[in-house]
């Protein structure tokens, strides 16, 4: 069952089910690898690791596309399989789209957390299964590392499936006030910028824009952003949500990337928030469901949030 507008939630992550591993993308640190699966276990999970999720090559692959989306399929396809958790990002993940199958991963619904590189597979997965997704730490790059995940807002969006708001204690931050509904979607802006063009871009209608990045410049998030308003992906976005930057710029350079993204969004009308621990942070990263309803108050006087609004998205 699917609300309007909104994405069709795969089965609640209960303690006990089984997550697969996989590297859709570059090879993984081994050791940083069993520091994330033991993580896992330890919170109640079992966990498979795919064939080629531990490959190293060709090049900086975690093996050849096929073998990476063999894996992929593999994990969709079989009945043990409660969610997929990939190791970590890098680059690759664009490079499967055009031998996904539809059909097959329509007719086994199952969480899929990753972020970075895996935006593709996030906007694919939206695109052609309207599934809900899961912009949240992997097995490597989070979980291997001590208090690299946040556990709220995995437990929320994961395992209990309740309306619940990220807020302050998440970093959250007005730059424009206001107030906005829509459905979440997004990623790292690299890879939807990069997606322009092609029949693998996003869709942003009636959204709330969630956008981060890694070692990006205020001139470059000032390109990018000009890029996406020149393409029509603005157009009919209600508000946006900007990630919490520390990885992009130090904090001199702050109140510039902070003028760069008011700049290059002069003409857009909707709220704009900054500062949301989610994708590529140092601290406990945050799980954010994509596709799925969400109401962002930025309002003067009032402590910002973006509420998920899971009962308008089916159970």
């Amino acid at each position: 069952m699917r609300g309007a507008g909104f994405g069709r939630w795969p089965a609640v992550l209960h303690r006990g089910a089984t997550l697969a591993v996989l590297s859709p993308a570059s090879a993984a640190n081994r050791d940083l690898v069993r520091q994330g699966v033991e993580r896992l276990e330890a919170r109640g999970y079992k966990t498979k690791v795919s064939a080629h999720a531990l490959d190293r090559g060709p090049l900086y692959y975690a093996g050849t596309r096929e073998e990476r989306v063999a894996d992929l399929h593999e994990a969709f396809a079989d009945s043990e399989i409660d969610g997929i958790i990939c190791t970590r990002g890098g680059w690759g993940s664009a490079e499967l789209l055009p031998l996904l199958d539809a059909d097959l991963i329509r007719a086994n619904p199952k969480v899929f957390v990753g972020y970075s590189d895996h935006t593709s597979l996030h906007v694919w997965l939206q695109n052609n299964t309207e599934l809900v997704t899961f912009y949240g730490p992997m097995v490597a790059a989070d979980f291997g590392r001590d208090d690299g995940v946040d556990a709220t807002s995995w437990s929320n969006a994961l395992e209990h499936r309740k309306e619940w708001a990220l807020g302050v204690r998440d970093g959250l931050r007005v730059l424009r006030t206001g107030r906005a509904e829509g459905t979440l979607r997004g990623g790292c802006i690299s890879i939807l910028a990069q997606g322009l063009g092609t029949a693998y871009a996003a869709r942003t209608d009636e959204s709330v824009l969630f956008l981060e990045d890694v070692g990006t410049k205020p001139y470059q998030w000032d390109r990018m952003l000009l890029h996406l308003r020149y393409a029509g992906r603005l157009d009919t976005v209600r508000g946006i949500v900007f990630g919490d930057m520390g990885q992009c710029v130090g904090v001199e350079d702050m109140e510039l990337l902070e003028g760069a993204i008011l700049h290059a969004l002069r003409d857009f009308e909707g709220p704009i928030a900054i500062g949301l621990r989610s994708g590529h942070v140092s601290a406990p990263n945050i799980t954010l469901p994509l596709n799925v309803g969400v109401k962002l108050d930025l309002l003067d006087g009032e402590k910002p949030e973006l509420r998920f609004v899971v009962g308008g998205n089916g159970r």
